[in-house]
């Protein structure tokens, strides 16, 4: 992810999910990603940050983003992300 390169932190995503999502105006999906990194305040920032941060996807909007969770153990941190996306039309 280029905007946690930018702000310091050097992630990995190890695990994607993704399930379809429509309502009766949008259609998009729903993705839980699993995130590791080495823990450390700029990581902290980032990740307090990524509920109101913009993202450039092509066809899509970030309608809702939420950290569900961290887990720490040692110098490492995973975090579990849930994103709602929607297609721009």
């Amino acid at each position: 992810m280029a905007q946690a390169e930018s702000a310091g932190c050097a992630i990995a995503i190890t695990r994607s999910d993704m399930v379809r999502w429509a309502s009766a105006t949008f259609v998009g999906a729903r993705h839980i990603l699993t995130l590791s990194a080495r823990g450390s305040p700029l990581l902290d920032a980032w990740l307090a940050g990524l509920r109101d941060a913009e993202f450039s996807l092509r066809g899509y909007l970030v309608a809702e983003l939420v950290v569900m969770g961290t887990i720490r153990d040692g110098g490492s941190v995973t975090a579990t992300v849930e994103v709602l996306t929607v297609e721009d039309r």
